[in-house]
């Protein structure tokens, strides 16, 4: 073969098995959960056909998660065909060494890993569509709210001190959003009440004040009798619903939501960990590929039961990591980001490591 027509070849073999674990393993565990929850959901009174729009919009976040796995069996068992009928010793042979084989594969990862990235944005609201089409967003059963913190889009925290949903009320209102200096300012803006109206389906503050800090000096405030914000866009019913978890927020909106939460004292120490594996797996999908191609060349014509023990192995090993380093982040005992990054790392050093003692 020429050195063109096999990169083709390999190439073809790798994406064929890629793209049937990428797409084959979720929709495999989409047809677990439905028949696990199908009764559930009948009873509920869902149509059949928001069931199925419901599991469409959950296949990004479990594509997602499964992208490395899938980069895992296709380098494992495309490599590991060529090597059981000698075409790498082949290749071998015609001066083409085991490096230079590996290098489509390592270039069709990093453009898997860039999908990634653009899937694992576009899972999050595709997920939140998922949980409102089945339900199972938690709202309160009362039309009412006291004492509570709502962190909104775009950095802003909400404080209200009373929520009445039938009447469109809210009392004892402060609005803030932290800012970076004179271009972008604090904003923080109080009101004893607020109503909601249908018709403009808009908040109006009733007879506050509103303060402008742009830096650590001087600030700007003046009173009002009314003021609609456009930031506050919620619907009362929504401010009921409890906040968004870690997979139904983008990269930057988990930041904020983070940003909020340690300004109010909270502990976002886990959630740290989730914002850097939103860039950590997808790049799981280079280091799985540097990890698994020297193993299968150093085993000579193995069979293909190998090549399931390895992708296995490697796929439990992996995932045992990743919850360890992500527990151990959470609880302080790492910096967060260290945690993340920690199987990645362990992972590059042992696929280097083969690499160097991979025969060529």
């Amino acid at each position: 073969m020429t050195p063109r027509l096999l990169d083709r070849y390999l190439l073809r073999e790798w994406s064929k098995i890629f793209l049937v674990t990428a797409i084959g393993f979720p929709v495999i565990v989409i047809l677990i959960e439905l028949a696990d929850n199908l009764d559930d959901y009948l009873m509920r009174g869902l149509e059949p056909g928001a069931i199925a729009l419901a599991y469409v919009y959950s296949l990004p976040d479990k594509i997602f998660l499964i992208l490395p796995a899938a980069v895992l069996f296709a380098t494992v068992f495309a490599l590991g065909n060529m090597n059981r009928h000698s075409e790498l010793a082949a290749a071998k042979a015609s001066g083409r060494s085991f490096y230079r084989m590996f290098i489509p594969i390592l270039m069709v990862s990093v453009v898997v890993a860039g999908g990634g990235f653009v899937i694992g944005e576009v899972a999050p609201p595709a997920t939140r569509r998922h949980l409102e089409l089945l339900g199972e967003l938690e709202t309160r059963s009362i039309p009412s709210r006291y004492n509570f913190v709502f962190r909104a889009e775009h950095g802003w925290t909400y404080a209200i001190r009373a929520l009445d949903v039938e009447r469109h009320r809210m009392r004892d209102v402060i609005l803030e959003r932290e800012g970076t200096g004179s271009e972008y300012p604090t904003l923080a803006i109080q009101a004893p009440s607020a109503f909601y109206d249908t018709g403009a389906t808009q908040w109006t503050l009733a007879r506050g004040r509103f303060r402008v800090v742009p830096g650590r000096t001087g600030e700007l405030a003046f009173s009002f009798d009314s003021l609609r914000l456009r930031s506050l866009a919620e619907k009362p019913d929504e401010l009921l619903i409890e906040p968004k978890k870690p997979q139904e927020m983008r990269y930057a909106e988990l930041g904020e939501y983070i940003e909020s939460l340690e300004r109010s004292g909270g502990d976002g120490r886990q959630l740290t960990v989730e914002r850097a594996l939103k860039i950590a797996i997808p790049f799981t999908c280079i280091i799985i590929a540097v990890f698994a191609a020297p193993l299968v060349v150093s085993a000579p014509r193995a069979s293909g039961a190998f090549g399931v023990a390895v992708s296995l192995g490697t796929t439990v090993m992996f995932l045992l990591l990743v919850q360890l380093s992500r527990a151990i982040g959470s609880g302080g005992g790492i910096p967060p980001e260290v945690a993340a990054w920690l199987p990645n790392a362990l992972f590059l050093l042992l696929g280097l490591f083969f690499m160097q003692k991979a025969p060529t």
